[in-house]
């Protein structure tokens, strides 16, 4: 199948040749001694102890706030303001090096926003992956612009290239990548090639606060972007969201079809007339997200470092699996970021068990392993109703996306740290993987 074996599987077979050739042989012969001390351990769906006793539900627990955002809700309460919502949006800009942002109430209006301030004629079409949450699609409705759902590469869960160059019709205006749970897509080669083509380039940066391709952060790719900070976010202040333009058209047009008083629109703007009426929809975000957003981004660096090395720590040993992979591009120009879940895939046939199995078995063990399938948009009944479109988008077969839903395996992202849990997770997959053969 197509991109069924990507980078990351190339990764794996560097990093394995790597070890053995810097002379680490001696820890892969500790580490399998060590599997075939659990060879020995009776697996704790067949009545064994399990390897995670007392999962600790604290470690995933997000969002995580302290005495700042107390304080800071606390002074809200006392004397109620909308201060802080430019001062976030200066310290925004700063952070992800764009001149232009604008605060809305959460990642979808900032999308409807974005999608007006593109200013494309009714039947303009944006290419996009099915695998991504409804908002990167559907408010392009409103406006009459259509999606050409656009593959994933399985191993990433970010939009595929090379898929997106064979559905590329004459109506195709724009691109719109997601960078899928903190993964950066890779945008080098996605604006080389929409230059050629005359696209648009857009960025759902939702997931990716913090994540950065050849130093430069996600969201500042792009002529215009957004960000979430919906509470699950790495960046989470419970709702809001947040837009980036690259040009004072894009922002001014955004900014007016949201804010009735044009804050932030310059006197000398054509559309400063609309202060006081904006254009019928008021998207402002809520003064008490704005106080929470900016105490986390204070805190940002230092959490998603610590949180990708607490992922390593897991994954490095994980990967050594026969047929367990992770999500990664393989990149080492970019950093990325995690949050939610650290989503695995497994390959059946090289590890000789059925991913169902593995996660019954997982479970059994402690482990909050989940078989994630998640929601396409390409098959959703509204994509195919007449009534809703300019023209009813082309419905496609998209083999990565169903490739990623059949293998993944999704761990949650522990959001402190958490050497135990780290050291009962790697046990618990190991004690599954000596006795794989046996799983039905």
């Amino acid at each position: 199948m197509k991109n069924e074996v990507p980078v990351s599987r190339e990764s794996n077979t560097t990093r394995r040749a790597f070890l053995k050739a810097s002379g680490a042989a001696a820890a892969g012969l500790a580490l399998a001694g060590k599997r075939n001390a659990y060879a020995a351990e009776k697996l704790a769906i067949d009545g064994g102890p399990p390897a995670v006793p007392k999962p600790d539900s604290d470690a995933w627990r997000w969002p995580r706030y302290g005495e700042a955002e107390e304080q800071a809700v606390l002074e809200l309460l006392r004397s109620p303001n909308y201060n802080n919502l430019e001062p976030l949006e200066r310290e925004w800009r700063d952070y992800v090096g764009v001149p232009y942002a604008t605060a809305y109430c959460n990642g979808t209006s900032a999308l409807a926003s974005l999608f007006f301030a593109l200013n494309l004629p009714p039947g303009s079409e944006i290419m996009v992956p099915s695998y991504t949450f409804f908002a990167t699609i559907v408010p392009m409705r409103l406006f009459g612009l259509v999606p050409v759902f656009v593959d994933i590469n399985p191993r990433t869960l970010n939009f595929d290239l090379d898929d997106a160059k064979k559905r590329l019709t004459p109506n195709t205006k724009a691109v719109m990548p997601v960078h899928w749970i903190g993964l950066p897509c890779d945008m080098d080669a996605i604006n080389d090639w929409a230059k050629e083509k005359g696209l648009i380039v857009l960025e759902d940066a939702a997931h990716a606060q913090g994540a950065k391709l050849k130093g430069k952060c996600m969201g500042a790719w792009s002529e215009m972007s957004i960000t979430s900070y919906q509470m699950s976010k790495p960046l989470p202040a419970i709702e809001g969201g947040m837009g980036m333009y690259q040009t004072k058209e894009h922002h001014d047009r955004a900014t007016v079809f949201g804010h009735y008083d044009t804050r932030g629109v310059s006197d000398d703007s054509s559309y400063k007339k609309y202060h006081g009426t904006g254009l019928g929809l008021k998207f402002r975000m809520h003064p008490m997200a704005a106080a929470l957003a900016r105490c986390q981004l204070r805190t940002l660096e230092e959490r998603v470092t610590a949180g990708a090395a607490q992922v390593r720590r897991l994954n490095d040993v994980l990967t050594q699996l026969p047929g367990l992979y992770e999500q990664t591009s393989g990149r080492k120009d970019m950093r990325r970021i995690y949050y939610e879940w650290n989503m695995l895939f497994i390959d059946e046939k090289e590890a000789g068990v059925s991913r169902e199995a593995v996660v019954k078995a997982l479970k059994a063990e402690g482990v909050r392993a989940d078989a994630l399938s998640y929601r396409l948009q390409h098959k959703q009944p509204l994509y195919t109703e007449a009534a809703w479109w300019h023209h009813l988008p082309v419905i496609p077969e998209l083999p990565g996306s169903d490739a990623a839903n059949a293998t993944s395996i999704a761990l949650p992202y522990f959001t402190r740290e958490a050497p135990e849990m780290v050291e009962q997770y790697i046990k618990a997959f190991e004690k599954v993987w000596a006795h794989r053969s046996a799983l039905t």
